[in-house]
């Protein structure tokens, strides 16, 4: 197997949460792709944050793309120059209020690979505590929802959870945990 060969790239738009680019590859077989579309995200965090009484942490926020509002895991975006796991409890305190004694990473994932390059993380942080009150930004509008773990087990299995790679996250996590 062989990976495809770049032969020119062009930006389409560049905004911080639209950047498409146009690409024209060269295959292993010599064929040539004139347009093959990238999209160009930042480094994601996703995390399951387990309270110091065993409850796991969502958020319910409306999600325009979907047009439906969602349970999800707390998650957001690395900064450039930021640790994972720096990004991972900076998030979770900013969306939640909560800090945690440990973190650990359960998995990293592609968001869809064939289309974008960005990688998503997964973090488990345990131990948790509600130590401030949220401080979202301007656009941001969400309710934290805090679920016991048998509870959350089940949600997961009855398909409640909307977004794919939190849900990823959950089947690591209750593997990890020895819930499955």
């Amino acid at each position: 197997m062989n990976k495809w060969t770049l032969l020119d790239s062009k930006y389409i738009i560049q905004r911080p949460w639209a950047t498409l680019r146009v690409d024209k590859l060269q295959l292993p077989n010599g064929n040539i792709k004139d347009e093959y579309y990238v999209l160009e995200y930042p480094t994601w965090v996703n995390m399951v944050g387990i309270t110091e009484d065993e409850h796991v942490l969502f958020v319910q926020q409306y999600r325009h793309g979907a047009g439906h509002i969602l349970v999800e895991l707390p998650a957001g975006v690395v900064e450039e120059g930021e640790d994972p796991a720096e990004a991972a409890r900076r998030e979770l305190l900013e969306e939640t209020g909560y800090a945690f004694d440990s973190i650990e990473k359960i998995c990293q994932l592609y968001a869809n690979p064939a289309t974008s390059g960005n990688i998503t993380y997964t973090y488990l942080l345990t131990g948790g505590r509600k130590v401030q009150e949220q401080e979202l930004d301007h656009s941001e509008d969400i309710d934290v929802i805090l679920m016991p773990i048998d509870e959350a087990r089940q949600f997961l299995f009855d398909n409640k959870i909307g977004q794919a790679l939190h849900t990823s996250a959950l089947f690591y996590t209750f593997q990890k945990l020895g819930l499955l």
